[in-house]
């Protein structure tokens, strides 16, 4: 078994990860790190706080040279960072020392790999949204198809009521609208440039750090936070807590899903399933399990990521250690289980038999609730309640039929406010709010 069910050959289709996997490598984090040094000095040569000519010798470089990362791991693992090994790298490989002394003047190296990690994550959100948009889009399709289908809500494990399945559907689709809705001011208050120097003072850029970064945050189209953020871990914070939200949401889905697939329910079907070794009848629910597995394993990456949030002092090595290690494979888990989201909400299909087989299974006892209030309108509402109490022990004890039992017992009784498709309340109007409500938010 690989290290990272990520970088394997053999789970790449079980948990795929589409174009997120490509930014989170040493490449592009290289890449990231050398466009980066580059604009730096591409604005500081605007600003003349080094000579224009260095400074574009410097951008010039960042775009041509091609740096090995692997190149860079014995000074890194002696460093504990990779910026010093690449920085001399870079100035090697520039052979023009008069230019490349003025390679990430004023620079420390948290400043760069912070700003490597938030130009990753404008890219990685990106994907997420594009992703999150057709999962949504093809949701609200669904959910409108389905807005007065008739399916059974399970309350604890339990047949419980009357529900249409499109306002099932609503449930698992507005909680990632909400998402969505949020996201641009998330993008705006959390991806933000760092460039604060050594002790986040600044002080080696002189009077003009405060135009240096804006100037520099807008080259790199990102925001400009107007302060230092290397002990304040808030705009990271904010972007996985966003999307731990999103993976528990998909996780909403794929548990109800699996549920649907029980072969003692068989309600809702996915398409074909995973086949067993041994076992030529099995029609496995994997993709419902694999996001399942991917969020339990997005919420144990969060909650060490949570540690970092309080970082010692003005860096804290074993805070910027554990994000290096652990956020990288909470974005991929949330990463893959919108994949296979994607093809969920793509090939959900009702069983309406399965259905009405569940209905009349229950004996007609998932209208013990309705029937209770149509009593209640002959009788007290106490008296109601016990009067079907005591009719569902009889009937669950002889076998009979709640509904028949009720219409011998109480013939006077408006059976057609009993009737399944009467129960549905405002389930039909849910689904549609959702069905326009995703419209909104994908557009």
């Amino acid at each position: 078994m690989p290290g990272s069910v990520f970088d394997s050959q053999m789970f790449a289709k079980l948990f795929p990860t589409g174009n997120a996997a490509r930014l989170f490598s040493d490449t592009a984090d290289v890449r990231a790190m050398m466009l980066i040094e580059g604009t730096l000095a591409k604005v500081q040569g605007q600003m003349g706080l080094i000579p224009e000519i260095s400074a574009a010798a410097i951008h010039r470089a960042s775009l041509e040279l091609q740096i090995d990362p692997g190149g860079l791991a014995q000074a890194t693992g002696q460093n504990g960072v990779t910026v010093p090994a690449l920085v001399a790298e870079f100035r090697k490989l520039m052979q023009a020392p008069e230019y490349a002394q003025y390679l990430h003047f004023g620079a420390t190296s948290q400043d760069i790999m912070d700003t490597s990690l938030m130009l990753r994550l404008r890219q990685y959100l990106g994907l997420i949204e594009a992703d999150l948009k057709t999962h949504v889009s093809q949701l609200g399709q669904l959910a409108a198809e389905h807005k007065t289908s008739l399916f059974v809500a399970r309350t604890y494990s339990q047949d419980a009521t009357i529900t249409s399945f499109g306002a099932v559907i609503a449930t698992w689709g507005n909680a990632l609208c909400d998402l969505l809705a949020e996201l641009p001011a998330l993008k705006s208050g959390s991806l933000w440039v760092s460039l604060s120097g050594a002790a986040g003072t600044g002080a080696a850029f002189g009077p003009e750090i405060t135009e240096l970064r804006a100037n520099f945050a807008q080259a790199l189209g990102l925001g400009d936070p107007k302060r230092s953020w290397h002990s304040d871990r808030a705009p990271i914070a904010r972007i996985l807590a966003w999307l731990s939200r999103l993976s528990n949401a998909l996780a909403k889905m794929a548990e109800d899903l699996l549920v649907g697939a029980q072969s003692n329910l068989g309600t809702v079907s996915i398409g074909q399933g995973g086949g067993s070794s041994t076992m030529p009848q099995k029609q496995n629910p994997v993709l419902q399990s694999a996001i399942l597995a991917l969020n339990s394993n997005a919420n144990g990456l969060y909650a060490t990521l949570t540690n970092t949030s309080h970082p010692k002092e003005s860096r804290d090595g074993v805070a910027w250690f554990t994000e290096w290690m652990c956020l990288p494979q909470f974005c991929l888990s949330i990463a893959s289980a919108l994949e296979h989201a994607m093809t969920l909400s793509a090939n959900i299909t009702l069983c309406p038999d399965r259905i009405e087989a569940q209905l009349q299974q229950t004996q007609g006892m998932i209208f013990a609730e309705a029937l209770s209030f149509e009593l209640a309108r002959i009788m007290p509402r106490p008296d109601a309640q016990d009067a079907v109490k005591t009719l569902c022990k009889a009937c669950l004890s002889d076998g009979r039929n709640l509904l028949a039992a009720a219409a011998t017992q109480w013939p006077d009784l408006d059976q057609s406010a009993l009737r399944a498709s009467a129960l549905l309340g405002e389930a039909p109007k849910f689904a549609a709010e959702f069905h326009t409500y995703a419209k909104s938010v994908t557009v």
